[in-house]
């Protein structure tokens, strides 16, 4: 489509040139100049080129869903997985161990003091009472060293014996305190998910035949407005033609009379004719004037008609290559051509043909919502902080995750059936509209057909009728000047020669636009580059 640009806007722009040194425009240089400055195909042109990008898009379906993701949240106040109450005893557990502990050391030395002291003195009365035991025991070393090492403890300095964990099992309390107070005043999350439906009822097939009949729709549809073009610029073209020689008509008409004139009045001077007559040619000649001013002002509205049609200012001068022409050409006979192959080529055939295609997709597109749709889901997500080795703020706590997605719809009010329906109906619509245009344009076809005929026969009946005013003419202009012939039938073999004349090149006209209008309506003006 940019080359289709390009090229148009090359074959403008040496146009433009050759408009400006006057260069006669042949009627395929006003085509091309059409076609390039059109708006209407211009808006068409992005019409197909959108489809195109619509069915691209549509094609992404069938490709994984790659999707990365990034969060970043702020929280004025933090969380806590303990209260306040909690987080002091955590923070203290050590010295209210510590005291725990001091305060039960020093009941069981008071209660093992007490034991010995008792021992002692129950020792020491068994061995006054008993005065051998006395001897023996004094007299033994191993009783003696016993007895001093008992003597000689304090049961007060087994307090020493009680390690300090006060500091050490704060710091354990405060540390898990500190994991209970995770902070989230700051969060961040990242995540990387993949999507790949692997069965959605058809949906995704049937999406991409909708988007590329829509693409040959959008396509059709510039093609009928090409044709509109054509044919606008066709008639534009050929209007100038017929005012031109018509205007050269009237300008011959016009100079014949002037000459006319001057001989009336010297035989009315001669004493030959009258004023009368004199006055009869006078006021054809003005009329003549009259006529071809009204001619050539035509022309050039003719000219700024074209303009407009081909891109150009209003008020460029143009030459046409067939506007000096004295005799329209006759254009080319058309073998009939059959009503499937007119079908198959008209732009409104083919959009609704089209139109019916998509609301059978359409149909099954809906059928699809129907059923169970089966996906393969997986990501990989990243957070800080993270709690997968406890709550920590770091971004070492990546998760791969893999999965099938199963959805089955259940019931929804029958919207999905009801849709189905909807689109079934639509694509009947549009194939019972497909019939009628179809007889339609059959009717059109033969009207055109008709038409086209009976411009060949009037063009070949007023080719006819100018031979005969010719004829006639030649011989009243000898009559005339023999001065056998009055004025009278000088002017009227005149202004039959005008009529005949006249009516030559409507015939030319007409039949050059009805064979227009037959490549149009048989659907042969397409745009060939796509």
């Amino acid at each position: 489509m940019q080359k289709v640009l390009l090229l148009s806007c090359s074959v403008l722009v040496s146009i433009l040139a050759a408009a400006q040194e006057l260069r006669p425009l042949t009627l395929d240089d006003c085509r091309e100049m059409a076609v390039s400055t059109s708006r209407d195909l211009e808006q068409a042109r992005i019409d197909v080129q959108m489809a195109g990008y619509d069915k691209k898009i549509a094609r992404a379906n069938y490709f994984p869903n790659v999707k990365a993701t990034g969060a970043y949240l702020y929280n004025n106040r933090d969380i806590a997985l303990v209260s306040d109450a909690q987080s002091e005893l955590l923070c203290n557990a050590g010295t209210l161990l510590q005291e725990q502990l001091n305060a039960n050391a020093a009941n069981a030395i008071g209660a093992l003091s007490g034991q010995m002291s008792g021992a002692m003195t129950q020792l020491m009365t068994a061995i006054q009472t008993n005065p051998a035991l006395a001897a023996e025991y004094m007299s033994s070393p191993m009783w003696q060293t016993v007895l001093q090492m008992l003597q000689g403890v304090d049961p007060k300095s087994l307090a020493g014996l009680i390690p300090d964990i006060a500091e050490p099992v704060n710091a354990i309390g405060a540390n898990i305190d500190a994991a209970l107070h995770p902070d989230l005043h700051n969060v961040w999350a990242a995540a990387v998910t993949v999507e790949q439906p692997l069965f959605v009822g058809g949906k995704i097939i049937y999406a991409n035949q909708m988007a590329g009949l829509a693409e040959k729709l959008a396509q059709a549809r510039y093609d009928g407005a090409y044709a509109d073009v054509i044919v606008d610029v066709d008639q534009a073209y050929w209007q100038i033609v017929s005012i031109a020689a018509k205007d050269k008509l009237a300008e011959a008409y016009a100079d014949l009379l002037q000459k006319m004139v001057a001989d009336v009045d010297a035989s009315v001077a001669a004493g030959m004719l009258t004023e009368s007559d004199a006055l009869q040619v006078k006021v054809k000649a003005n009329e003549a004037e009259m006529m071809h001013t009204k001619s050539s002002n035509g022309l050039v509205l003719a000219k700024m008609l074209l303009c407009k049609r081909i891109g150009l200012p209003l008020d460029t001068p143009i030459v046409l290559a067939d506007e000096q022409l004295e005799v329209i050409p006759m254009p080319a006979l058309l073998e009939e051509k059959p009503l499937d192959d007119i079908y198959a080529d008209r732009s409104e055939t083919r959009s609704l043909t089209l139109a019916s295609e998509i609301y059978d997709r359409k149909a099954k597109v809906a059928r699809a919502d129907l059923m169970p749709q089966v996906a393969l889901v997986g990501a990989y997500t990243l957070s800080n902080p993270n709690a997968f080795n406890g709550i920590q703020n770091s971004w070492d706590g990546g998760m791969l995750s893999a999965g099938v997605m199963v959805k089955i719809p259940l019931f929804h009010g029958f919207e999905s059936v009801n849709k189905y329906r909807k689109a079934r109906a639509e694509q009947k619509l549009y194939v019972s509209r497909l019939a009628d245009a179809q007889e339609k344009i059959a009717l059109q076809v033969t009207q055109q057909r008709n038409l086209f005929d009976e411009a060949a026969k009037k063009y070949t009946m007023a080719e006819s009728n100018l031979s005969s005013a010719e004829e006639n003419l030649r011989s009243a202009k000898l009559g005339y000047e023999a001065g056998v012939i009055p004025t009278n039938t000088m002017l009227g073999a005149q202004t039959a020669w005008l009529q005949a004349h006249s009516e030559y090149l409507d015939a030319g006209i007409e039949w050059q636009m009805a064979a227009c209008l037959l490549q149009k309506v048989e659907g042969n003006y397409k745009n060939q580059e796509k």
